[in-house]
């Protein structure tokens, strides 16, 4: 059964809104991978150490020679590439990890836009009992 104007109207606001205001639900890694932040620590040191190895290279241009500078260079911008892919990549999470602490709440939080599907809910039914 195709959709009228006002449902194929609201489906499109709902599909912006979640774009929109939900991007980062949208473009989370799902299931088991997770961003770690021992992997963006690492990365982060990784780049600042390229970082630090080009700005070497140039700084220390003549002690080092042509071919020296190029090799320092090289080196530090293969370290700044390596930190930012170890920093990006998710890691597989594994069975220990998953388990809650104690302490901790065992509840999921309620997600952001939940409100705004329960007035999408709410008005479906609305309409649906004005028929």
């Amino acid at each position: 059964m195709p959709l009228s104007e006002q449902e194929q109207r609201l489906l499109d606001e709902m599909e912006r809104h979640l774009l929109h205001n939900d991007a980062d639900i949208v473009s989370a890694p799902s299931g088991d991978r997770t961003l770690s932040y021992r992997n963006l620590v690492y990365g982060a040191v990784l780049l600042l150490v390229g970082i630090g190895a080009l700005v070497a290279a140039v700084a220390l241009g003549d002690q080092l020679g042509a071919v020296g500078s190029i090799i320092v260079g090289v080196i530090g911008f293969a370290a700044m590439l390596a930190g930012v892919i170890l920093a990006v990549t998710p890691s597989r999470r594994t069975g220990t990890s998953s388990t809650p602490r104690q302490g901790t709440p065992t509840k999921a939080p309620q997600p952001s836009s939940s409100s705004f599907m329960d007035r999408m809910n709410d008005r479906w039914d609305r309409r649906q009992d004005g028929r």
